[in-house]
């Protein structure tokens, strides 16, 4: 991890600590973190902990020292390592690193930091596919350069992308709707269920051009439902 006393100088300390403040108001914040033994338990339980340069210890340490300089390191770019198993649950003196990452990461999402942006592009794509055609993953969406983290599979994967479109052919090349059909109403629910958890306001800070083209998308068809929002 970089040194936090040399990473991100060109952000005040106000910011920092408003960014902490933020996590530390959540109301799961204090069930989830009681205190560290530094036993190292939690890093021996979890898998992101051997491939990469991440301890859900020094999570727990950071948040539990208040140390905004490093926390602000960790939220753009630890948090992004964990792969949420939540191993690291069976603390001993049950703390939940895993869970604060997940607040961790629900703040630097809402918050729209540009460290988020370019963590998470790959999976706005996954979002559009979702919501366009009721899938995930299709084939030309296997590149490297969208999902890094994947590891020297998707190379590999993108190589040969004729081979795997033969192997699962689709009606097109941009979806996978002949290996299974997904209800429409099931897609506008879906939409609906983000409009109004604010589920689609995070996307928006993340990738406002994909947020603007699903609104343009569903709410015609949500009206169909009689569905409207405000």
């Amino acid at each position: 991890m970089p040194s936090a006393t040399l990473s991100y100088t060109e952000i005040p300390l106000e910011e920092k600590e408003r960014l902490f403040a933020e996590v530390k108001a959540d109301p799961r914040f204090h069930d989830y973190l009681y205190g560290c033994y530094e036993c190292g338990i939690c890093v021996a339980a979890c898998p992101s902990a051997r491939f990469y340069d991440f301890s859900p210890r020094k999570i727990a340490q950071t948040l539990a020292r208040e140390d905004v300089e490093t926390f602000y390191v960790q939220l753009n770019e630890d948090v992004w390592n964990c792969s949420q198993c939540f191993s690291c649950t069976r603390c001993p003196r049950k703390n939940n690193p895993g869970g604060l990452i997940t607040i961790m990461r629900e703040v630097a999402v809402k918050n729209g930091l540009r460290s988020t942006q370019e963590a998470l592009a790959g999976y706005t794509r996954v979002i559009y596919k979702i919501m366009t055609t009721g899938t995930q993953v299709s084939p030309d969406m296997l590149q490297e350069d969208a999902f890094p983290d994947w590891g020297p599979q998707v190379r590999e994967v993108s190589r040969n992308l004729d081979t795997w479109r033969k192997a699962l052919p689709p009606d097109t090349m941009h979806t996978t709707a002949t290996s299974w059909a997904v209800d429409e109403r099931t897609t506008r629910e879906l939409f609906a269920i983000w409009k109004m958890t604010g589920a689609l306001d995070m996307i928006a800070s993340l990738d406002e051009g994909l947020h603007a083209i699903i609104e343009e998308l569903m709410e015609d068809e949500l009206e169909e439902m009689g569905l409207t929002f405000d």
